[in-house]
């Protein structure tokens, strides 16, 4: 356990109450105000970790930490922060810092990192499995941890359910994450380094969802001219996952309800049985209890899948996530294009906070790769976004408001409206709005809700 820890903060109130929590935690506790006093304290007497704010009066958290490392290379460095100031923490850890905690101060998430400090041996290298750290999986499966209580939840759940072989009912809107949670299950489970093989049943016609689940021999129907392997026989071994499950036929819902029972699937215009071992995980962005009083999910597959659930939040329900989330798209972005655009004007965090973000995570990795293309400063400013976002936010880019920012604002309010209605049922929504199918897919991508 860790006896000696130094906590440094310039708000005197902050440092003593968090130095008399730890005290009542059994730790020895040493205080400074100030960066300076900070360093003089870690010279006189050594500590076994470090808490230091990232904003101290005479020094920031970038300073200390190369100061730290120099002259104590092995101490690990937990930096609090502000929500504004998270894409600096990031870097910083970057630079060798344990983790970073975010204010206003959790006594629980504090005794959690200095658990995390302990059981790394306080070795100072950083600490990718905290709770607060942004973690894109090495497999590019597109999972990045949030800093959010809502991510914080969903985490739990997923490191609870991934090592069992338990069917997963993954609800979420579009854009906001269901496969990535799905893939990083997998990785997490017993089947990782098997298939995982991903099936959109929303995107895939009727009349061929039966072949494309089962697979289909040579001739079993017209246009089979070769056989082929379906998603089941695939993912054999692995991990099969179907996204808006609801989308398939209620015939070929009952075909994969037997699949489900036997573990046992056929091709079509086969005699042959296939042996399965399938762990399958679903997912849709309705209620399926609903779908199913609706006659349009059988109840007795719900029950089958409903072994255990995760929500995907929304990204506008866990607006703690989006600067962070932000920053890391354009670290990747930066990368990608070869750019060195070093972080958002305090105009464009605030708009990016402020956006509802309809079409969630997916919509706000597109934003950012269009404004780091178009964008000519060091840092990314408000008019790189699309106008329609700025038209949206309380503060637009020029400070103005006008007629064409107006109307664009009820223009998106209007068809996101109708499409909740109708459960993005694109042709209905044109019916409703009195417009033609391709008008509308222009102005879904142009409001970024074509995902």
């Amino acid at each position: 356990m860790i006896q000696r820890i130094l906590i440094a903060d310039d708000d005197v109130d902050t440092c003593n109450l968090l130095s008399g929590f730890l005290k009542r935690k059994g730790y020895e506790t040493y205080t400074a105000y100030s960066g300076t006093r900070a360093l003089e304290a870690l010279s006189q007497s050594p500590v076994d970790i470090f808490i230091c704010d990232f904003r101290l009066g005479d020094t920031d958290g970038m300073e200390m930490l190369i100061k730290i490392k120099k002259s104590h290379p092995q101490l690990p460095v937990i930096m609090i922060t502000g929500y504004s100031d998270i894409r600096m923490a990031v870097n910083v850890i970057k630079a060798g810092a344990f983790d970073y905690i975010t204010k206003p101060l959790i006594p629980d998430d504090i005794l959690h990192l200095i658990k995390k400090v302990s059981e790394s041996s306080g070795n100072g290298k950083v600490n990718t499995d905290s709770v607060n750290t942004i973690k894109p999986e090495e497999n590019s499966d597109g999972y990045i941890r949030g800093i959010s209580r809502q991510s914080e939840e969903m985490q739990r759940q997923i490191e609870l359910v991934a090592p069992t072989e338990y069917s997963v009912i993954i609800y979420g809107e579009s854009g906001s994450g269901k496969e990535a949670v799905a893939r990083i299950i997998h990785e997490k489970s017993k089947r990782a380094g098997k298939p995982f093989v991903a099936m959109d049943c929303g995107a895939i016609p009727k009349d061929i969802s039966a072949g494309e689940l089962f697979g289909y021999e040579k001739g079993a129907f017209t246009g089979a001219v070769n056989s082929k392997p379906g998603h089941f026989e695939m993912a054999n071994g692995g991990t099969l996952f179907l996204d808006e499950v609801a989308n398939l036929p209620y015939d070929v819902q009952g075909s994969l309800l037997r699949v489900v029972q036997e573990r046992k699937c056929r091709r079509l215009g086969s005699t042959k049985d296939i042996t399965l071992d399938v762990r399958i995980l679903i997912a849709s962005n309705e209620n399926l209890l609903s779908a199913c009083k609706a006659g349009r999910f059988r109840e007795d597959l719900y029950h089958r899948f409903n072994e255990f659930s995760i929500h995907v939040p929304a990204l506008r329900e866990r607006k703690d996530d989006i600067v962070p989330l932000a920053t890391h798209f354009l670290t990747v972005v930066n990368n990608e294009q070869s750019r060195n655009v070093r972080g958002f004007s305090s105009k464009a965090e605030s708009i990016l906070r402020e956006y509802p973000w309809p079409g969630n995570v997916r919509e706000l990795k597109n934003v950012i790769r269009r404004a780091v293309l178009i964008n000519t400063s060091e840092e990314l400013d408000a008019s790189s976004f699309p106008e329609e976002m700025i038209a949206m936010s309380s503060e637009p880019a020029t400070g103005e408001v006008n007629l064409k920012d107006a109307a664009l604002h009820a223009e998106y309010e209007m068809i996101k409206k109708v499409l909740n209605e109708v459960n993005n049922n694109k042709s209905k929504a044109a019916k409703i709005l009195n417009i033609d199918r391709k008008t509308l897919y222009n102005k879904l991508r142009q409001f970024n809700l074509d995902s």
